[in-house]
């Protein structure tokens, strides 16, 4: 590689991942899981050897995983449409941040195929999941109970059954029905 296309590599952004994944012990291995990416890719880019992304999604995935602003990276480019954070990830986030688990020890007690999906939760690209087996491998991983974090599944199903076309006042009392069934279930 000439030194000419060196020169347009941004080095502190590259810096500020492999500083990262020094001081918290983190092989670029499970970085690279971690953000979808390939290993290669996060060599050649901790290795200057590529620039520093500008797509979005991985910029806010490193970010979520490094527990930074994305617009802490001179790359990022803020979306034209902004991305809502509802009120179940927000309490996730507390949650985490009440037991004092860094993102990287919370991605590392899920299954490695399990962590790109756990990050893009976290920065709000995709909703909690609707599997109730899935949340609460979330919840208790986070030590939420079952209790607390039902509230948060029943409104994402509510939002869903909307979502796809159902009038939720004019079946309230079936939707209610189904909610009081799984509030049952979820109490054994």
């Amino acid at each position: 590689m000439s030194t000419k296309s060196k020169a347009i590599v941004n080095l502190k952004s590259s810096e500020k991942v492999a500083n990262f994944l020094e001081s918290n012990h983190l092989h670029k291995k499970d970085f690279a899981e971690m953000i979808g990416v390939t290993l290669s890719y996060v060599y050649n880019l901790i290795d200057n050897a590529i620039p520093f992304s500008t797509r979005g999604i991985t910029l806010e995935r490193i970010a979520a995983v490094m527990d930074v602003l994305p617009e802490e990276f001179v790359e990022y480019k803020i979306p034209q449409e902004p991305i809502l954070i509802d009120e179940s990830i927000e309490f996730l986030r507390e949650k985490q941040k009440e037991k004092g688990i860094s993102t990287v020890q919370l991605l590392k007690s899920f299954p490695r195929k399990k962590r790109v999906e756990i990050v893009d939760i976290l920065r709000g690209a995709i909703p909690i999941p609707l599997d109730w087996k899935e949340l609460c491998l979330i919840a208790q991983v986070l030590d939420i109970s079952q209790e607390e974090i039902y509230p948060y599944w029943e409104e994402r199903a509510r939002q869903l059954f909307q979502t796809a076309g159902m009038n939720l006042q004019t079946n309230n009392g079936l939707v209610n029905a189904m909610f009081d069934c799984a509030r049952t279930y979820i109490d054994k």
